[in-house]
């Protein structure tokens, strides 16, 4: 598995900037919603905090000099965090209980997050779809837009409203934290039950976070909120991995989780 993470660009020097990350780094430490998706700190984290974080958690450099190039994710780290996501796959398919997956990154990780759920399913867990078609307005850089939230093989999803057949996919792209304040509403409201695990990423996890049910989720090298969520007590695993190479690329990591979790069809 960690031959396949280096190889594979999902950790190692990974596509995302050291540029980009040390901007977005800045944006949380201002408190900008746009990188907070969904999580309200506890503490105030300058950016040296968030770069001392990010190095222990990811491994990208720590050094504040070092401004250009590709960023870095330590293949070890990203084993151990992989490690513990699995591990409360296999608690939480042991009890049964509820689930929610979400993502807002269909193009990429739908069929990551799609097999979980099956895997879930198959073992006795609840794999929950409320407020199924609702819409949200969701601020992006182009403006307010509705998007419809939308179900594909248990997984919730974001689309432009008439943009593909409703069950087709893959979806938006989004970081918003309030698609799953929506879901997570409707359940509350008698749509079904509350999960007991969110699984996603983005504002997924850091939305279902902040309102105090547990999360687990995948993040980039640029996301610092899900691990603030970790380190704040928020996020129960983040895994730091590049979250936009190729689909293909995450089915090994895919087979790698359901067998650790012994979910496995």
């Amino acid at each position: 598995m960690r031959s396949h993470l280096l190889s594979s660009g999902l950790a190692g020097a990974v596509a995302t900037s050291r540029e980009r990350s040390l901007t977005r780094y800045r944006m949380f430490a201002a408190r900008d919603p746009r990188v907070l998706i969904g999580l309200e700190p506890k503490y105030d984290w300058c950016f040296a905090d968030l770069l001392h974080l990010m190095s222990q958690r990811c491994g990208v450099s720590a050094d504040p000099k070092d401004t250009s190039g590709h960023d870095v994710i330590d293949p070890d780290r990203t084993m151990v965090a992989l490690d513990a996501f699995a591990d409360r796959l296999a608690t939480v398919a042991a009890t049964g209980a509820p689930v929610l997956l979400g993502t807002g990154h269909p193009h990429r990780l739908l069929g990551f997050y799609a097999a979980l759920a099956a895997g879930l399913s198959a073992a006795g867990c609840d794999v929950l779809t409320p407020a199924q078609g609702r819409s949200v307005d969701i601020t992006t850089r182009f403006g307010v837009r509705t998007y419809n939230l939308d179900y594909v093989r248990g997984v919730a999803l974001m689309r432009e409203p008439g943009a593909r057949k409703a069950g087709s996919e893959p979806g938006a792209h989004t970081h918003s934290p309030l698609p799953v304040r929506v879901v997570l509403a409707a359940a509350a409201d008698g749509a079904g039950p509350l999960p007991a695990l969110v699984v996603g990423d983005h504002g997924w996890v850091c939305g279902a976070g902040q309102l105090g049910i547990e999360a687990i989720g995948l993040a980039d090298s640029d996301d610092p909120a899900l691990f603030v969520g970790e380190a704040e007590g928020r996020v129960s695993v983040a895994v730091p991995l590049d979250d936009t190479v190729r689909s293909d690329y995450y089915r090994p990591l895919t087979r790698y989780v359901l067998n650790r979790a012994c979910l496995s069809q």
